[in-house]
């Protein structure tokens, strides 16, 4: 996978025992999110390799997840082709027209929407899912909207979650209260 590195950053997760790594990589006709992530919870161990593909407007073209989750292995790719998502080749029609992947045990997949954000407004963004990598793709419509000083306050409608978010420019999340907190960025 090479490319071109625009920026780096590793998290600390604030919930749990654990620790995210992510580069941003430049490639031809688009971008990747290239990502580790390593935690333990009650229920196991996780080591997680992420890779997510975009287009040049910051759109998913295509995902894939591997390692150990919860002590059990995992290999998920998803596609998307158009309105249309897939997760390991099979259809998600519960996903149909979103435009994001949005991984729920990292906050780098925030940065395809952030990206897209404009300097004043918000932007509504529904996302393919994956609250977990054992389980199915659920549809997230989610709305961030930029205030000051690099905050943008997210929500996400199915869950009526809903927090205020630290930024840095390169559309990296630094504070995602409660959950997720910059240990360095580049």
């Amino acid at each position: 996978m090479s490319g071109e590195t625009e920026a780096e950053i590793r998290w600390r997760a604030l919930d749990r025992e654990g620790r995210d790594t992510c580069r941003l990589v430049r490639q031809p006709g688009g971008w990747m999110l290239i990502g580790h992530a390593r935690f333990r919870e009650a229920e196991g161990a996780s080591a997680l390799e992420y890779v997510v593909r975009c287009g040049p407007g910051w759109e998913t073209l295509g995902a894939s997840v591997s390692g150990l989750w919860r002590d059990a292995r995992v290999a998920l790719s998803i596609g998307r082709e158009g309105e249309d998502w897939t997760l390991g080749g099979v259809v998600q029609p519960q996903v149909r027209g979103a435009t994001d992947v949005d991984f729920g045990f990292s906050p780098a997949t925030n940065l395809m929407p952030l990206r897209r954000l404009p300097e004043i407004g918000g932007i509504d963004a529904a996302a393919a899912w994956l609250p977990d990598p054992d389980g199915a793709l659920q549809r997230l419509d989610q709305r961030y909207v930029r205030g000051r000083g690099g905050l943008v306050h997210y929500s996400a409608e199915q869950s009526g979650f809903a927090t205020d978010m630290l930024v840095e420019p390169s559309g990296f999340v630094t504070r995602y209260p409660g959950f997720w907190e910059a240990e360095r960025a580049a």
